[in-house]
């Protein structure tokens, strides 16, 4: 296709390698709109990142992040130990980190004219004043849910409050996940194991091994991370790996450190576990039923044991779902921006 005329020319009058540089902690819309005006007016756009060890966000993260959100930049994280007041400094580091001085540099700062003068470099001045973009990183770090439309779904994700329900077999783990996700607006992360167990029933199969508790914990946790990007400041979850390695307990009579490991490595800040005082109801897939109390035993005893908040949920399903929701204010107690009441 042949450019017209007035494409042509805008072509002609890019800037060669636009830099914007930055904390990015965390990057939000008017981040965005930086790199995406330095990405329109320039043919090659370079990010550079500065993360230090002490950083609310890891460094790594932030520049992963950019790199999902502005797939057309180079993306570049450096170690951000150096006097943020000695603009020569930097402007002698950025010198040395791209090989030479970009032609031009985009800020929202007061210091980007300086730092930009002293690469010989043009600055392109960008909604110093915040108004086409109100938000700043510090208002975010201060209270992200309230800046929360102002965030790309990754950063979001990283932001989500993660509120896990478990329960022994037929506690009313999936409908309470449910219920309250529905009233939180948000999404919630169904039990990978029961799809699974569903699979394995189907080929008649009756043993377990510790492989396949394994894989269980890694794609439930893998679907965990993958819907707190679509989050509305809850992701809501029909149990975790944490909850894998109980299952582990029950059916192979073991701990299972690899599955522990999973856990580890996961993240929850609330566990909502389920009371058995209710009926037990076979589905076709249960075979718990004689196991029942004593396998919530074990849940309250290892829950007891590590350092997330939980609640015991005990009673009908309306008023487990009223005791929910009181419970997830609680992790917003904080935030001038509050979940739904537990009040219909």
């Amino acid at each position: 296709m042949v450019a017209t005329v007035p494409e042509q020319r805008k072509r002609w009058m890019k800037i060669g390698l636009g830099l914007v540089i930055g904390k990015f902690l965390p990057p939000h819309h008017g981040h965005k709109l930086l790199i995406d005006t330095a990405t329109e007016q320039s043919a090659r756009v370079v990010v550079i990142v500065c993360g230090k060890p002490c950083d609310l966000i890891p460094g790594e993260r932030r520049a992963a992040w950019l790199r999902d959100i502005h797939p057309h930049a180079e993306v570049m994280l450096i170690d951000d130990r150096y006097d943020a007041q000695d603009s020569r400094v930097w402007a002698e580091n950025t010198l040395r980190w791209l090989g030479g001085a970009p032609d031009a540099v985009f800020t929202s700062e007061d210091y980007g004219e300086r730092y930009a003068a002293l690469m010989g470099s043009r600055h392109v001045l960008v909604d110093q004043a915040r108004r086409r973009v109100p938000v700043s990183g510090t208002a975010v770090r201060g209270d992200p849910f309230v800046h929360w439309d102002f965030l790309e779904p990754p950063v979001q994700g990283w932001f989500a409050q993660r509120v896990c329900v478990l329960g022994a077999e037929s506690t009313g783990t999936t409908t309470l996940a449910e219920a309250l996700a529905h009233r939180l607006g948000t999404v919630w992360v169904p039990e990978f194991g029961r799809e699974y167990s569903a699979r394995k029933a189907a080929r008649n199969e009756v043993h377990w091994h510790t492989e396949e508790f394994t894989a269980i914990a890694r794609e439930q946790a893998r679907r965990e991370d993958a819907a707190a990007c679509a989050a509305n400041r809850v992701l809501v979850c029909d149990t975790n790996a944490f909850a894998t390695v109980i299952w582990h307990r029950r059916y192979l009579g073991t701990h299972s450190p690899a599955v522990a490991e999973i856990a580890r490595q996961g993240r929850c800040d609330l566990y909502l576990l389920t009371g058995d005082e209710i009926p037990f109801a076979q589905d076709g897939l249960r075979d718990g039923e004689h196991i029942r109390h004593e396998m919530h035993g074990w849940f309250e005893a290892e829950l007891a044991a590590q350092p997330v908040p939980w609640r015991l949920l005990r009673g009908p399903h309306a008023q487990r779902l009223a005791e929910a929701l009181r419970a997830v204010q609680e992790l917003f107690r904080a935030s001038a921006w509050q979940p739904p009441s537990a009040v219909s």
